[in-house]
């Protein structure tokens, strides 16, 4: 799989579990305001569901190209992101604060932002994720670091 290094970000996958459903719907008028077309691919009520299942669905829409980006949110971020990164070709950031979502794409190249909702007020999480989408990757030593991780994607590990 390619890297995508283009910044020109117009289409965003977002979901989320039950967990952090009204982060979620706060987050979503927000990028629209911004002129960011959002795909919401769950979840759309409060019932259970289990976060892999949508994580794999915005993951997908990252991978074909449909969207750009990407942003699961749960409870704490930390299994949305385990299972985003088992998806080839994503590199999902599980992010906390200004200095994490900056080097999630300056020197990561992350394509999917995982955060844990309920940790954040929504006006703090709007602004974490305005920033994580217009962060530029900084290419150079970071981009021979992100081919050894596909890499290690490709060959099955760690030789």
């Amino acid at each position: 799989m390619e890297i995508n290094l283009k910044d020109n970000v117009r289409r965003v996958a977002i979901g989320s579990d039950h967990g952090a459903l009204d982060e979620k719907n706060a987050i979503i008028p927000y990028l629209e305001t911004l002129g960011y077309v959002v795909k919401d691919l769950g979840c759309h009520g409060p019932e259970k569901v289990d976060y892999p299942d949508i994580a794999e669905a915005v993951c997908r829409k990252v991978i074909s190209g449909d969207c750009e980006r990407g942003i699961m949110l749960d409870g704490a971020g930390i299994g949305s992101s385990m299972a985003c990164n088992k998806v080839k070709g994503i590199r999902a950031a599980l992010c906390y604060s200004m200095k994490t979502i900056l080097n999630s794409r300056q020197h990561n190249n992350a394509n999917i932002l995982t955060l844990g909702g309920p940790l954040h007020d929504k006006a703090e999480l709007c602004v974490m994720v305005k920033t994580w989408l217009e962060t530029k990757f900084q290419g150079g030593r970071h981009l021979e670091r992100i081919n050894k991780i596909m890499a290690l994607e490709r060959e099955g590990g760690i030789r």
